[in-house]
C-alpha cells in the first residue's frame, strides 16, 4: 500500500498532452465517415447531399503579380463568377450532381466527390491593379493574375558607403 502512494502524489502535476486527445478524436472522428450512411439513419438520403465543398486554393507571387489558381473539376467556365467589391475578391459558383435517371438499377456504392455552390472569398493585396486583373480558365483550373501597381513593385536603393 505505501509503494502505491509513494509513486504519484496526489499533489503532483498530471502530464496531459492535447495532441494524444486530439489523434484520438480524429480517429473516431474517421471512424464514423467510413460507416455507411444506412447505419446512422433511417431516412433515405443521397449521399452527395450530405457534403460541402470548398475549391482547393493556391496564391504566389513573384515580383509583377498574384497569382490565385484554383482548382475547379468539372466545372465549366460560364458556370464561374469573379467579382471585386471592397477589396474583397470572390470566386463563386456550383457544382452540379451527375444524376443519370434512365439506369434505375444503378446504385452509388461510394461517393467521394463533393457537389453543390461554393464561394471563396479573398482580400486583395496592397497594390493590385483591379481594372488590370485578368481570369484565364484552362483545364479546370481557374487562373487569376493580379498585376501590381508601380507602389507594389520592390525597388532597390543603391546605398554608396564612404
Amino acid at each position: 500500500m505505501a509503494d502505491l502512494l509513494s509513486k504519484r502524489s496526489p499533489f503532483q502535476p498530471v502530464l496531459w498532452d492535447p495532441f494524444k486527445e486530439l489523434e484520438e478524436m480524429r480517429r473516431k472522428m474517421a471512424s464514423l465517415f467510413e460507416r455507411p450512411l444506412e447505419l446512422l439513419t433511417s431516412e433515405e438520403i443521397e449521399p452527395f447531399e450530405l457534403s460541402e465543398w470548398r475549391p482547393f486554393t493556391d496564391i504566389t507571387e513573384d515580383d509583377k503579380e498574384f497569382l490565385v489558381k484554383m482548382d475547379l473539376p468539372g466545372i465549366k467556365k460560364e458556370e464561374v463568377k469573379v467579382s471585386i467589391q471592397n477589396n474583397i475578391l470572390t470566386v463563386s459558383g456550383e457544382r452540379k450532381v451527375e444524376k443519370e435517371e434512365k439506369d434505375k438499377k444503378k446504385r452509388y456504392i461510394r461517393v467521394e466527390r463533393a457537389y453543390g455552390a461554393f464561394s471563396r472569398s479573398f482580400e486583395l493585396p496592397e497594390g493590385v491593379e483591379e481594372d488590370k486583373i485578368s481570369a484565364e480558365f484552362k483545364d479546370g483550373v481557374l487562373y487569376l493574375h493580379m498585376p501590381k501597381g508601380e507602389k507594389a513593385q520592390p525597388k532597390t536603393v543603391e546605398v554608396k558607403v564612404s
